[in-house]
């Protein structure tokens, strides 16, 4: 071999070593380039919340429903049973606290003592007026009874004195008949003060009644079958040992329906307007991984509302379960996958590879041995990826960061 062929094979060696350490070896720091292929297949938009899991179908069961009728508010629960325990129509739940429902009928109590005691001594009192009026219309009958003698036998006495009995006889007739008028009006006012005081005492026994009927209703019991969930407060907390209820919120807890479920959620301002009814849902379940559910939006909040903690806007979008699962229970932490769009057999790459400048969107395409910059036509995009409909096909490569000092390079526009 000559030395004209060892400096020419030389000279290829040394070029082929420069090309090699330039394109395969690692850049220095901060010049790290990241590649990907364009992609084809389906595309699809979803948007991901966590629920919560809730029956569309549940039996409450109540406190008392008459609070209000005597005046109570904010009655203490002193005893739940644990959630999550099955029960059967009659079980025990829980109770109330009796406190001031025990005040009230010590104070119904003694006011039917007093009630007693007024009926018994108005009807002494009437016993003994009427007694008093009777005896004084007898009197009455009896003066006319000797006046009328008198006066028969009195056929030979004087005009006068005839007169005179004639007289007193058409007066004790007279006192006769008003006394027994006003007998029958004292009678009738006795009789209207007894119904009085009577009305008083069957009003007082009967709010006793009804307080003691109260007082047994603060044990509560089960009216249905199935699982006890706790019902919440109105600031979302559950209740418990300890929390009140109202005459406006008796509920203490609930049996759902565990066969008719669905997840309620939330979505921030940004990904509601993609979510719409009837849209196709997977529902996961945190706690069994393993557990998906098909569902379906079944209604998309129009108002929004703050997100407690936060400034926030959220809307609340309810998700119908398509089947069941023996492990589900209310109240578990739902994953909800909602497919917003699919898009099948086309063209994407990740959001990275995608740059703009003066309303044009370019990629760096990786072409031979250089980069090219070139424009492409963007159609719709998910979290991660954006569909390409023109620019790019199957399987070329992009940049998804920009390569060092292609920044001035033009771009190659769409024919």
């Amino acid at each position: 071999m000559n030395k004209k062929k060892i400096a020419i094979i030389s000279s290829v060696v040394i070029v082929a070593l420069f090309l090699a350490y330039y394109f395969f070896s690692s850049p220095a720091e901060g010049e790290t380039y990241l590649t990907t292929k364009v992609n084809k297949g389906n595309f699809v938009s979803e948007v991901i919340t966590s629920g919560e899991a809730q029956s569309t179908s549940l039996k409450k069961i109540n406190g008392p429903s008459n609070l209000r009728k005597f005046r109570l508010r904010d009655i203490k629960i002193q005893d739940l049973v644990p959630e999550g325990t099955i029960v059967k129509v009659g079980d025990y739940v829980g109770r109330l606290d009796p406190t001031d429902v025990n005040e009230q009928i010590i104070d119904a109590r003694l006011n039917l003592e007093t009630a007693l005691s007024k009926f018994t001594q108005q009807q002494l009192d009437t016993t003994l007026s009427l007694k008093q009026e009777r005896n004084t219309i007898k009197d009455l009958s009896f003066s006319m009874e000797e006046t009328r003698l008198e006066l028969k036998q009195s056929i030979y006495e004087p005009p006068a004195t005839i007169k005179k009995l004639e007289i007193n006889l058409e007066k004790l007739e007279r006192d006769l008949k008003e006394k027994k008028e006003n007998y029958n009006i004292k009678k009738r006012q006795a009789n209207a003060k007894m119904v009085e005081v009577g009305t008083e005492v069957s009003k007082i026994r009967k709010e006793l009644d009804d307080l003691l009927d109260l007082l047994k209703s603060f044990t509560i019991y089960s009216d249905g079958e199935g699982m006890i969930t706790y019902d919440k407060n109105w600031d979302g907390s559950k209740k418990k040992v300890g929390s009140t209820i109202s005459p406006w919120n008796p509920s203490i807890a609930s049996l759902p329906d565990l066969t008719k479920m669905e997840s309620k959620t939330y979505a921030n301002e940004v990904d509601i307007r993609k979510i719409k009814k009837d849209l196709p849902v997977k529902v996961g379940f945190d706690a069994f991984p393993d557990v998906v559910i098909d569902g379906i939006v079944t209604d998309v909040a129009n108002v929004g509302e703050n997100k407690r903690g936060s400034d926030i806007k959220v809307f609340q979008v309810m998700i119908k379960l398509n089947g069941t699962n023996e492990n589900i229970r209310p109240g578990m932490t739902t994953s909800n996958k909602i497919l917003t769009f699919e898009r099948k057999d086309v063209l994407s790459v990740p959001l990275e590879a995608v740059f703009s400048k003066d309303s044009i969107t370019y990629v760096y395409k990786k072409s031979g041995f250089s980069i090219a910059k070139k424009q492409v036509k963007i159609g719709d995009s998910n979290n991660d990826a954006v569909i390409i409909e023109e620019g790019l096909a199957e399987g070329d490569v992009v940049y998804l960061n920009k390569p060092k000092g292609y920044e001035a390079t033009q771009i190659a526009k769409l024919n």
